[in-house]
């Protein structure tokens, strides 16, 4: 099972602990907000996709980058209506075939295929 405890430190400002390690999010100072985070476990969960790509068929990729856009709805609900994933391969080239089976397999990481799924969400008070 997946857990984050996200503990309110002031104001907008939210301390988020899993496995042990801890990040700050903040939704108001322009530092790194909720859907910033959102965007970063796609980006690096596509990461992990592509380097376990990249492994499996000796592609010879040692750095690469990957951008994750979006813009939030101006009216509610407030939501991303599309999301942009570009990955930069840092000069490795792929024939079409390769490349077409890369994006196939990123497409399989598990925050895309939840947000694709759009579970439902329970929400308690205790």
């Amino acid at each position: 099972m997946y857990q984050a405890e996200v503990f309110c430190a002031k104001d907008m400002t939210f301390q988020v602990k899993s496995k042990g390690y801890e990040i700050t999010i903040d939704g108001k100072s322009g530092a790194i907000s909720p859907l910033d985070t959102l965007l970063a476990a796609l980006g690096a969960c596509a990461g992990v996709y592509i380097r376990k790509f990249a492994e499996s068929t000796k592609l010879g990729l040692e750095n690469f980058i990957i951008r994750v856009e979006a813009e939030l709805t101006d009216k509610a609900p407030y939501q991303f209506n599309q999301i942009k994933i570009s990955i930069d391969l840092q000069g490795v080239k792929l024939d079409e075939g390769k490349r077409e089976s890369l994006l196939r397999f990123v497409r399989n990481c598990p925050v895309h295929q939840t947000l694709k799924a759009n579970p439902e969400m329970l929400i308690s008070i205790k």
